[in-house]
């Protein structure tokens, strides 16, 4: 999709990117994710309104600093963020050294006469991790900030407008980070408030009618806030051409089948079909374990019931799917490193026989809320518990089984129910039980057992790109693990997940 105003950031790798663009669209302003092997004539051509040159103190990118350079050279405003900073101090002439490494929340004072720090305090906390530094400026930077470790924490080339900072604007520990980051925008880029979720949605609907026409097309519905907000979206678009395919392969929570068949075909005008597929998809998942191959399995098997469908129900030509932003960069799309292939990117076949539509593919998590709330749909669904496309396949260590997949949905309910009844279900963004392929010795009635661990997880996200673990009240954890331990067979530990995203991903495979 293309925007009249564009933001570049350009990853040379980090896992703070995807918070960079997040929070530039928060702000009302489009911005796009690209590799740093972007071709320089291609971002010519995009006309972006300024380019984020952003990196982790580890990136390595030296083999890119000719190309890198060429960017200095169009015209257009350019921010260094972190590596970014010590890429354009280098691209420049400066001298970039190993003080005093800074890690952590530092107080830096600023040189307010800058626009990227006009009306802000002189000193602020802002957020460092990073082992290099500018040592020496290149000619024509002036520094415009600085901490007790570092003489140059932001420099720039105000004429050439080319601006670097060696903390994270980004993230909520710098104070005002947000406010620097409107200063790029809007006084130094020249944005306007161009990003509407309103905009959003009626661009979408016109251009869904140019692509589809007059053809006809499948949704393919998991019951999720994304596919939900899709199939919606398309319905607005294209009407009765629409036939929307839930595709029901055993590895749903707890009456979650039945519980999306009656809520879509109670709330809305548009064709479902039920599929009961189940004992394909778990045939072909027999005795798999590797959780890359789980994904390949059952993105290859979703497309191929699909085709099926069309076949069964006549001409069909295109396909529906509610592939979001993070799925695409997680999957490695426009050349990023795979974490995990979604099985509606990377978990696609190379042959497919149906052409894709994907109208929430520029969107982040709570923006596909938000688009949700624009479409009308009711709120329950829009808030829904956020469910991955393989399902319970990815919560199942292992080999997965009918067994297994009993015992994870007996606990899986039982933590959402505590949840729910502590009344945390809106504070925490996601929840869920995993059961682990580890056995551990316990006692039930005074007598040994060999049973399996299941592991309970919790996060707090603004955007799913970057998570913490939910600190659940003691009680809560208590009353679930009890219920957990004493009313589900196969199960006699129960531990609770306390890593963030990263390292972690939310989801354990």
């Amino acid at each position: 999709m293309t925007h009249n105003e564009t933001i570049l950031v350009l990853d040379f790798g980090g896992h703070h990117n995807q918070l960079i663009a997040r929070r530039i669209r928060e702000i009302g302003v489009y911005s796009a994710i690209k590799p740093y092997t972007t071709p320089v004539e291609e971002i010519r051509a995009a006309g972006y309104k300024g380019i984020i040159l952003a990196g982790e103190s580890n990136s390595t990118c030296d083999d890119t600093l000719r190309y890198t350079r060429e960017l200095l050279e169009l015209g257009v405003p350019v921010l260094g963020i972190c590596y970014g900073a010590q890429l354009i101090t280098s691209l420049c002439g400066g001298t970039v050294s190993d003080p005093e490494c800074e890690n952590g929340e530092t107080i830096a004072k600023f040189d307010v006469s800058s626009l990227l720090f006009k009306e802000l305090e002189q000193a602020q906390q802002c957020r460092m991790n990073h082992s290099v530094s500018t040592s020496s400026l290149p000619e024509g930077f002036k520094t415009t900030a600085h901490t007790a470790n570092s003489n140059c924490a932001a420099i720039e080339d105000e004429k050439r407008k080319i601006y670097a900072v060696h903390f994270h604007p980004e993230v909520l520990n710098t104070t005002t980070g947000t406010k620097i980051l409107r200063n790029f925008l809007f006084s130094i880029c020249g944005c306007k408030l161009s990003w509407e979720m309103s905009s959003f949605v009626e661009t979408s609907i016109n251009k869904i009618k140019n692509q589809i026409g007059n053809k006809r097309v499948l949704c393919a519905l998991s019951g999720g806030v994304d596919s939900a907000v899709a199939a919606v979206m398309v319905a607005r678009a294209v009407g009765s051409q629409l036939t929307c395919i839930f595709v029901d392969h055993g590895l749903l929570r707890k009456g979650e089948a039945d519980m999306v068949e009656k809520t879509f075909t109670q709330n809305f005008d548009i064709e479902f079909v039920r599929v009961n597929a189940q004992k394909r998809f778990l045939d072909k998942l027999k005795g798999v374990t590797d959780p890359e191959t789980k994904r390949k399995i059952i993105g290859e098997e979703f497309i191929r019931v699909f085709e099926a469908e069309a076949t069964n129900l006549g001409q069909i030509d295109y396909l529906v799917q509610g592939t979001i932003y993070p799925d695409v960069i997680e999957s490695g799309g426009d050349n990023a490193a795979v974490i995990k292939s979604h099985h509606n990117v990377g978990g696609l076949p190379d042959r497919m026989n149906l052409k894709l539509c994907e109208p929430l593919r520029d969107l982040f998590k709570d923006e596909v809320r938000r688009a949700g709330i624009e479409l009308g749909l009711p709120e329950h669904m829009v808030w829904r518990q956020p469910f991955p496309g393989p399902g319970l396949a990815v919560r199942c260590i292992g080999e997965i089984t009918p067994e297994r997949l009993a015992i994870l949905r007996e606990a899986d309910a039982i933590f959402c129910d505590e949840i729910d009844k502590a009344g945390l279900n809106r504070e925490l963004n996601q929840y869920f039980a995993v059961i682990t392929d580890m056995r551990s010795v316990g006692v039930t009635k005074d007598v040994r057992t060999y049973d399996y661990t299941i592991a309970l997880r919790a996060v707090t996200t603004a955007d799913f790109m970057t998570a913490n673990w939910a600190r659940i009240p003691l009680n809560v954890l208590a009353a679930a693990s009890n219920r957990i331990a004493s009313e589900v067979k196969g199960v006699n530990r129960i531990v609770y997940d306390i890593t963030s995203k990263p390292p972690a991903t939310i989801e354990w495979e």
